[in-house]
């Protein structure tokens, strides 16, 4: 009885906060299928949305991007084709198309040096995560930002969110994602050994690193890391400044 109660409250708060904001705008210059061409399997899609959970993400995490899914396909698939696996708020962890965001600023977070096997485990490890709900321990925190719209100093908003409970069959976008990686041991944004940090390294001293747990990254945390290329679909199709023809002003 109590978690069908639970269940219709997370749907009704699901509801609410995936409500879309007015005032939106995609400043992007290229299309869908322009980024769908230069996909890999493995990319990260890292999108700006413009719902009431999107502008709480990105107040309390100080960037741009709200929302984050892995490419899960092969590169030269359309831009239409579902390949692209995330955890929505209200339909939990599915499969969607490029398509489905064409209205939002885009960007691919690569990772780097990927061998086939260790590819081929990220995307069955996230693949096995399909029908898993979203978890609605993030889904509370989120709206009592919402409620409340705190004042809250740069230093603690990160702190205000927890980052879903980490149970097994739940999960939130950025979670679902970095627990991949963190799978076949990719790194995100590791801490660093204090100790190997502070001290005088001896020459060839390889440091140490810590994994953070996978429910404590936000999107913006694969934007930030030093292990993703970020990759602009213009330049990667050779792009020269001198072929640009802008408008005379009036």
């Amino acid at each position: 009885m109590f978690s069908r109660i639970k269940r219709a409250i997370g749907k009704r708060l699901a509801g609410y906060l995936s409500k879309s904001l007015p005032g939106y705008r995609r400043l992007d210059t290229i299309t869908v299928d322009q980024i769908a061409s230069v996909l890999k399997t493995g990319d990260i899609i890292l999108v700006e949305g413009n719902t009431r959970i999107s502008t709480a993400i990105k107040y309390l995490t100080q960037s741009s991007w709200s929302h984050s899914a892995l490419f899960v396909g092969q590169t030269g698939e359309p831009a239409s084709v579902k390949n692209l696996l995330e955890a929505d708020l209200k339909e939990g962890v599915r499969l969607v198309s490029l398509d489905f965001y064409k209205g939002f600023n885009l960007r691919i977070c690569r990772p780097v040096d990927l061998t086939e096997a260790d590819s081929k485990a990220l995307v069955e490890f996230a693949l096995a995560k399909l029908g898993h709900q979203y978890d609605l321990r993030n889904i509370i925190d989120l709206l009592r930002y919402l409620v409340q719209k705190p004042a809250v100093p740069v230093r603690y908003r990160r702190a205000m969110l927890s980052f879903g409970s980490g149970e097994p069959t739940k999960a939130i976008c950025s979670t679902l994602v970095s627990e991949s990686f963190q799978h076949i041991h990719y790194p995100i944004l590791p801490m660093r050994d204090a100790v190997s940090k502070d001290a005088v390294a001896d020459p060839g001293e390889v440091p140490l690193y810590y994994k953070r747990h996978f429910t404590h990254f936000t999107p913006r945390d694969f934007d930030l890391s030093p292990y993703f290329q970020i990759v602009k679909p213009t330049i990667e199709h050779g792009f020269s400044y001198r072929s640009l023809i802008f408008k005379a002003p009036d």
